[in-house]
């Protein structure tokens, strides 16, 4: 097996020796679970375009890539923070990403797809109100829908800086939801992934938001399909998901907790909606296969050594866990280069770059552990590790 030399945390070269891929023994749904991954966006290395400023997208690899995790019986969670949504991709890219993911799926028999709708369109220079956010949500809600697609309600930065009161996101989800055609996915993001949502649904101790959202949920439950909450605390997810009405699902967003939490308990559990799950497809399929079959021991046997990468690609500071996702496609051969929309493949250092190789490695992620080991050493290479 492949041998490289990779920096440690103390600037120091050590030698590590690859593993062999693992063999997933069935993979592809149905599963027990609905399970969905959040996926990011391929960017175009050859645009001559300004990265900062205007994203280029390689839209066949992107639309490539959810064939692969439809393939696997995965569903797509699309134009999330995963694709970078707010951190260089904008709602004029994100609506063309979504007309072409909602065709691709045409194609695709049992294909599951939600979009997320937001208000990232709307000024950032101050002078936004509660109004402006309401029909930047509109704008958003009816273009997916006339499109086909089902909405995941994603939160508002905006929402976040004119809300004066909890009564004020009441007042916002209530209109909004009584405006959507089928029920829709209520995405709560923590100020972990985004510092900007700070104090979401009106209060700063996540017990009282909690409270909040609840309340919404409650007033609107034939509208709510369910609930992710991205907060990478099991217990509060627990404790929310056991207090939501009936017929109201949990969609866990703790990449840190999610093999228990989607594993439940004798008073329920959380289906999945996952930014990991990009990184680890095939490892996620063969666990959910593994627990429709009803083989417990080995779906915890498959995702246990999931959890340390997945833990380490979200480490603080939290946002910029888009870089390990796309990192991991690009060893894994999904895409060609390891370049991001918004130059964002900087924003990770070589050091944790190479410990994701380490934790992949470790569980088995590698497809081809040589191809990966080719591309470990060119990243390796443009940091000045030779050899």
């Amino acid at each position: 097996m492949p041998m490289l030399q990779l920096p440690s945390p103390d600037g120091r070269l050590l030698p590590h020796r690859m593993g062999p891929a693992r063999a997933w023994a069935e993979v592809g749904g149905p599963f027990d679970r609905i399970a969905l991954s959040a996926v990011h966006v391929v960017s175009d290395p050859l645009a001559d375009n300004d990265p900062w400023i205007a994203p280029a997208i390689d839209w066949d690899a992107t639309m490539q890539y959810r064939r692969y995790i439809w393939a696997l019986g995965l569903g797509v969670a699309e134009a999330m923070d995963t694709a970078q949504r707010g951190m260089g991709l904008g709602w004029r890219e994100a609506r063309e990403l979504i007309e072409r993911s909602i065709d691709a799926a045409r194609d695709v028999p049992g294909a599951i797809l939600f979009s997320g709708a937001g208000t990232d369109h709307l000024p950032h220079t101050g002078g936004v109100t509660l109004d402006d956010v309401l029909r930047g949500y509109e704008e958003q809600v009816e273009a997916i829908e006339a499109l086909g697609g089902r909405i995941i309600l994603m939160a508002s930065r905006a929402l976040a800086a004119v809300a004066r009161s909890p009564d004020d996101y009441g007042k916002i989800y209530d209109r909004i939801l009584r405006q959507t055609r089928e029920p829709v996915i209520i995405h709560w993001l923590g100020e972990m992934f985004d510092p900007t949502l700070r104090g979401y649904w009106g209060h700063a101790d996540h017990a009282e938001a909690m409270k909040v959202c609840l309340s919404v949920i409650a007033d609107h439950a034939d509208k709510v399909d369910g609930i992710k909450i991205s907060l990478l605390d099991k217990d509060k997810e627990i404790a929310m998901r056991r207090a939501l009405p009936a017929g109201v699902k949990m969609y866990t967003g703790d990449d840190f907790n999610y093999p228990e939490l989607i594993a439940g308990d004798a008073e329920g559990h959380s289906h999945a909606l996952l930014g990991i799950f990009d990184s680890i497809a095939p490892a996620a399929s063969a666990a959910l296969s593994a627990q429709r079959r009803g083989d417990v021991t080995e779906y915890h046997d498959i995702l246990a050594p999931t959890l340390p990468l997945a833990r380490h690609i979200f480490k603080a500071p939290t946002q910029f866990y888009k870089t390990g996702i796309v990192f991991m496609a690009y060893l894994n051969g999904h895409q060609s280069h390891f370049t991001m929309v918004g130059g964002q493949e900087s924003a990770r250092s070589i050091a944790h770059l190479a410990e994701i190789f380490r934790l992949a490695d470790a569980a088995g992620l590698f497809s081809d552990p040589d191809l990966a080991a080719a591309r470990m050493k060119a990243v390796l290479a443009v940091h000045g590790v030779e050899g």
